[in-house]
């Protein structure tokens, strides 16, 4: 079970390990772009490409779909951002278990968004866990667990396509050794940390907050859905910027300016004060038009002395 980009690997991975894909369930096609046509989930398409059995319920709970699930007799359900919540009745359904790959290292980043705001509030590690569902929110017994760093560097994409195949690698060898008794289920322990679906809110850039953070929160919403901010009451999509320790050297002889103000354009970057410290702006996207370098944009608009960024 599981619909986005990030469940495909594992998809591919289960059957380059010879596993017995008897069903793949994932969302129904949805409308999408502009035109509103309708759109496979990811999973469906590579499901279809490996000829395999596709099942696209609109409600996973509904007498039918147990229905269904129960005539195809899995041993073991295998659930990757599917996006839908299954009843106790499921959970029960298959003899060893309903096993989730989840994009964290939990209890940490519980929810749907774990690999965002891992990002977002700059972790330098993460990680990928498989567990035993039960009906809490992520809260299962853990089978497994494989840390991954985090570059300081790295946007949210990035960390998504390496937490996507290491998690296809650890759910091949968590059913291995699921299967032959060696590993055995452990709750979980520690503080844990709520990963919640991005708002416009979580988008928008808080220029009184420090560099820092506001560079994490650049990367950790590139390539989806960005972060954003407006300049002369319009919007403004932000997908890179420098971290303060990457800015040139110029920056350290400017003197402080007002939260959200542009001190100087530059050929790398826009540099703009914030909270704490300086923040260099690399690439914008006006809307309607594509992505450019932050100095092409501002050269365009004959900046003047003291503009600032949300107004």
């Amino acid at each position: 079970m599981g619909t986005p980009d990030f469940a495909v690997p594992t998809l591919r991975a289960l059957i380059g390990a010879e596993h017995r894909v008897v069903g793949v369930f994932t969302q129904p096609d949805r409308p999408a772009g502009r035109g509103r046509q309708l759109k496979s989930s990811p999973v469906k398409l590579a499901a279809e490409e490996l000829g395999l059995a596709v099942y696209q319920p609109e409600k996973i709970k509904a007498p039918e779909s147990v229905a269904q699930l129960r005539e195809l007799q899995p041993e073991c359900i295998v659930v990757v951002a599917y996006g839908q919540i299954l009843s106790k009745e499921i959970l029960a359904l298959p003899p060893r278990g309903c096993i989730n790959v989840h994009a964290s290292l939990l209890p940490k980043y519980r929810g749907a968004a774990p690999i965002h705001w891992a990002v977002i509030n700059g972790e330098q590690v993460t990680g990928v866990t498989t567990m035993l569902m039960d009906e809490g929110l992520d809260t299962g017994d853990i089978l497994l667990q494989r840390e991954l760093p985090v570059s300081p560097a790295a946007t949210a994409g990035e960390v998504h396509d390496l937490l996507a195949e290491a998690g296809a690698e650890l759910l091949v060898r968590t059913l291995r050794e699921w299967q032959e008794g060696t590993v055995r289920p452990r709750p979980q322990a520690g503080p844990s940390s709520y990963a919640p679906l991005l708002s416009r809110e979580d988008e928008n850039l808080d220029f009184s907050k420090s560099a820092i953070m506001l560079y994490n929160q650049i990367r950790g919403l590139n390539p989806w859905p960005g972060a954003y901010t407006t300049f002369r009451g319009q919007p403004l999509k932000v997908w890179q910027g420098l971290a303060p320790a990457d800015l040139p050297a110029v920056a350290v002889q400017l003197s402080a300016g007002q939260t959200g103000e542009i001190l100087r354009i530059l050929e790398q970057c826009v540099l703009v004060q914030t909270g704490e410290g300086l923040l260099g702006l690399s690439e914008l996207q006006p809307a309607g038009k594509k992505r450019m370098p932050a100095r092409d944009y501002f050269l365009g608009q004959r900046m003047q002395p003291g503009e600032r960024f949300g107004q």
